[in-house]
């Protein structure tokens, strides 16, 4: 993959300042076609307590007119500043590119492009704007609430279904299902997901035995579940504090991207925590000790970085270990909210199970009893499918945006607006 592709699935759209020029004649012919072009953000106005109006008169009145010409300022997506241009030249005016004033940060446009990506940016956009500088992670972000509720809700048979429902999203047949059509790669992905840890869990529509268990039954192996779900959120955070050590070291350089407690320090802090317990878990003396070399820097680095940002003084240095103790506290507490992943698991096995006893039971009852067996089989699944679906949806989000999207926003940015022509406040509610 070019360097060029890998910017574009790393980075927000790349923003250029500009100043609209025009003739002062045709200001209002000029920024009737950047409206309808739909591609330049306009600076709002600079008074304090004014009310932004939108309209084309009221944006034409901003404008700044020396002699002849008339200007205005704003941004626009790189890509889209040549065509803009060839349209502007048209009426003699012209985007010109201008140099941002200090301390001015571009607005925020995530790359949407098509399928997964598509769909993965509203997680994101949900939570937050992106700040401009730092990196954009739709597409991480996407792929581990996927794998989070996938192991959260594995079973085959359900995941079938929940992919099926992707696919009744993305053919438009049910209306109401219209505005998340966007949406049907998400939804489809995490079917298929769940219907991978359901083979390795031996679940389809419960413990049926239509499938076998390739890798472990969750509820015959509770500890090791638990195990695999903290190391799986282990991975998960240590993926999250990479991007986040870029992000600090976009938006301030080195020095903090070094001593943040989502850059190196954190990323110090977590890795001799896993030291540590692997070699608790392994016996190890020697990787005990080499994990709290590795923690006993994370929480210097992390010191260094609270003290300058608290000022110094005594206030300062007690602000700074109050706040490494905090840090140290997140990094063992966000490692044990991955428990969950195990926890729901075994849920959604328990009541598969519940089901499945409960069906047998009428089935070896009689031939007058296959049918209520059916329709307990058929309603308690649906439950289970429904239940079980929003909590690990639910529980997926919750550790999105807690543990990982903490790590990685320290700020939010804003989104890039596009003015487009509205009408004037005098023309609102008149009947053409």
């Amino acid at each position: 993959m070019t360097s060029s592709r890998w910017r574009e699935l790393a980075e927000p759209v790349r923003m250029q300042r500009v100043a609209l020029v025009a003739p002062a004649g045709a200001v209002r012919e000029v920024l009737a076609l950047v409206g309808e072009a739909g591609v330049l953000e306009l600076d709002a106005p600079t008074q304090p307590g004014t009310t932004e109006d939108t309209s084309l008169d009221a944006v034409a009145g901003r404008t700044v007119v020396r002699g002849e010409v008339a200007a205005l300022t704003g941004w626009v997506p790189v890509s889209e500043l040549a065509p803009l241009r060839r349209r502007l030249d048209a009426m003699g005016a012209a985007a010109v590119p201008i140099t941002a004033p200090r301390g001015t940060d571009p607005p925020t446009l995530l790359r949407e492009g098509g399928g997964l990506r598509r769909s993965f940016t509203p997680l994101v956009q949900t939570y937050g704007t992106v700040p401009y500088e730092d990196v954009d992670p739709s597409v991480v972000a996407g792929l581990a609430y996927i794998a989070m509720f996938a192991m959260m809700f594995g079973d085959a048979g359900h995941g079938a279904l929940l992919a099926a429902l992707g696919l009744l999203v993305r053919s438009g047949r049910v209306r109401r299902l219209a505005p998340i059509r966007r949406l049907w790669p998400f939804v489809a992905g995490a079917g298929l997901a769940a219907m991978v840890f359901g083979l390795l869990y031996g679940e389809c529509f419960g413990p049926t035995g239509l499938v076998p268990v390739l890798w472990l039954a969750p509820l015959d192996h509770p500890v090791m579940l638990l195990v695999v779900g903290v190391a799986v959120g282990a991975v998960l955070l240590a993926l999250a504090q990479a991007i986040a050590t870029v992000n600090r070291w976009r938006e301030g350089g080195w020095s903090r991207a070094v001593s943040a407690p989502s850059g190196v320090a954190g990323a110090a802090l977590l890795a001799g925590v896993g030291l540590v317990a692997g070699g608790v878990w392994r016996g190890l003396s020697w990787l005990v000790v080499l994990g709290g070399v590795v923690v006993a820097t994370g929480v210097v680095l992390a010191f260094v970085g609270f003290l300058a940002s608290s000022g110094g003084g005594g206030s300062g240095i007690t602000q700074a270990v109050v706040e490494v103790f905090d840090a140290v506290l997140r990094v063992g507490t966000n490692l044990v909210s991955f428990a969950r992943l195990a926890a729901f698991g075994m849920t959604h096995a328990a009541l598969g199970l519940v089901v499945w006893d409960g069906t047998t039971s009428l089935a070896s009852s009689g031939p007058a009893m296959v049918v209520a067996a059916v329709v307990l089989f058929v309603l308690g699944n649906a439950l289970t499918f429904g239940l079980e679906a929003l909590v690990a949806g639910i529980q997926a989000l919750r550790l999105e945006y807690y543990e990982l999207f903490s790590r990685l926003f320290e700020g939010e940015g804003r989104p890039f607006r596009p003015w487009r022509v509205s009408p004037a406040p005098s023309d609102q509610g008149r009947r053409p």
